[in-house]
């Protein structure tokens, strides 16, 4: 395996939206807090769109969303209703037209469309699209979402989204500002989780629980697989669409992707990783003197790994925190230099010491033999690798960006392979009896493709699971948008 090669679990999208239900409060603020609180999701670009059921207004671009927004933009995303989005690139480049919301016209005026998840049957719903005469600005799946609503053949635009939501194949969590609603919607498995919050003037749908708590919001339940929810001032119809022959959520939601602090499926993230460690501390004991976390998707599990064990937990590898999650950076190079600068060891803890170092996943491999390295630089006389999720075999088609196994070291190599080539001293991995022990959830309502190779649709064509699937389409330039646009309504 090529050693510049970055580990390559991506997380996909992070997206919410508000509606103020007196009509007056303005949600792009409230939206602009979501974002923060999903900024885990993706820090390739952000964007907000906003209305005030007539007029829309919108603002994306390239950047967190510290950079992206200032507060003369939020205060000129007029409107009582927004929709917000954080994007990592899994389906398009990363160029400002990719960036979401995306905004098209429709008969129901301009219609902004937010999406976390990946079409299957993207390039041919494109095709079909190009063919009826719509034109692309963009390479991204959300536009053809966007404009499979817009073109739909019926007189609303909650029946634009019913019949839009058989038509797509994947995984999608959808959010939608049309006319004076806001619309969510998921595919009929539920593998991207949209959950619907409420606060007291608003409603708000989000990809995690956390967002509810930056606005001072409450959780209403999630919206289910298969489900339409319809949000206006008047209230919140919930529309089953799609029959849901098995839920297949996401199981590294649990593993990576959420934060702590969320709730997903009813069960808290923190807790969830907590006692996979206390499992992976029965499956795979180590003979050490103290439990080191890979800051910070590893800190939960190593916490029960520490507990479970009786070993001292202990801060032995120090972050920094300006530097964003290796592999959310787009080329090998850049995660390669991410790496490098991300991490440091605290000699004056491991030195002269066995070391269990606990992290939530081995996806490629270099990421944890650069730690196992950094830590024996720093005196460690030994290090066991313990890992808080299965070995990942199979390659995700629905938002994450492993669509090859060639990507995958697990794929290729032995447990034994992969701990010569980390250069731990052990390695062990949690089981996926033990990972579904921890969650506490039956197999059957969980989406472990990558860990098992049972995807709960058909498996893409080599077309459909290419990433650049959708291009080309050339890059917009900041200076071809301007920095608030505008839509006026029909």
């Amino acid at each position: 395996m090529d050693a510049t090669i970055e580990r390559v679990w991506k997380e996909e999208c992070g997206v919410a939206a508000v509606l103020c239900r007196d009509r007056r409060t303005p949600a792009a603020p409230l939206i602009h807090l979501a974002l923060y609180a999903l900024q885990h999701r993706g820090q390739e670009s952000a964007g907000i769109a906003a209305s005030d059921g007539r007029r829309l207004t919108a603002h994306r671009d390239l950047g967190l969303v510290a950079q992206v927004f200032t507060p003369e933009i939020i205060l000129a995303l007029d409107g009582w209703l927004a929709v917000g989005h954080v994007r990592y690139a899994t389906m398009g480049s990363v160029t400002l037209a990719n960036a979401q919301p995306i905004v098209v016209s429709s008969p129901w005026g301009p219609l902004a469309v937010a999406h976390n998840g990946n079409l299957i049957n993207a390039p041919a719903l494109r095709r079909a699209l190009e063919a009826d005469g719509c034109v692309f600005t963009s390479s991204t799946d959300t536009e053809v979402i966007a404009h499979l609503l817009a073109r739909a053949p019926v007189s609303t635009a909650e029946e634009a989204a019913r019949y839009c939501m058989p038509r797509l194949e994947g995984a999608f969590t959808v959010t939608v500002l049309v006319e004076d609603m806001v619309l969510g919607f998921r595919d009929r498995h539920g593998i991207r989780p949209l959950i619907l919050g409420g606060g007291p003037n608003f409603w708000i749908l989000a990809s995690e629980t956390c967002a509810f708590d930056h606005v001072g919001g409450e959780p209403l339940g999630e919206v289910e697989p298969g489900e339409l929810v319809v949000c206006a001032a008047e209230g919140v119809r919930a529309v089953p669409v799609l029959e849901a022959p098995r839920r297949a959520h996401c199981v590294f939601e649990y593993i990576y992707f959420a934060r702590p602090d969320t709730v997903l499926f009813h069960r808290n993230v923190h807790q969830a990783r907590r006692r996979m460690g206390r499992i992976l501390a029965r499956e795979h004991p180590a003979p050490a003197d103290l439990v080191v976390p890979v800051p910070d998707s590893g800190s939960s599990a190593a916490m029960g790994y520490a507990e479970e064990s009786g070993l001292p937990l202990e801060i032995g590898l120090i972050k920094n925190r300006y530097i964003g999650r290796t592999f959310l950076q787009p080329s090998p190079a850049v995660r390669d230099a991410g790496v490098q600068i991300k991490l440091n060891a605290l000699r004056e803890v491991v030195d002269g010491r066995r070391v269990v170092l606990v992290d939530d996943s081995i996806v490629r491999g270099t990421t944890s033999s650069r730690i196992v390295a950094l830590l024996r630089r720093a005196g460690a006389r030994e290090v066991h690798m313990r890992v808080s999720s299965p070995p990942i075999h199979f390659p995700c088609f629905y938002g994450i960006d492993t669509s090859s196994r060639g990507q995958l070291i697990a794929a290729t190599r032995s447990v034994e392979e992969i701990r010569e080539q980390i250069g731990a001293d052990s390695l062990g991995y949690l089981s996926q009896a033990g990972l579904v022990e921890a969650l506490r959830l039956p197999t059957e309502a969980l989406c472990m493709a990558c860990l098992d190779g049972r995807y709960p649709t058909r498996v893409p064509t080599e077309e459909e699971a290419g990433r650049a699937a959708l291009e080309p389409v050339a890059a917009t330039s900041p200076s071809e948008i301007p920095e608030v646009a505008v839509w006026p309504g029909r």
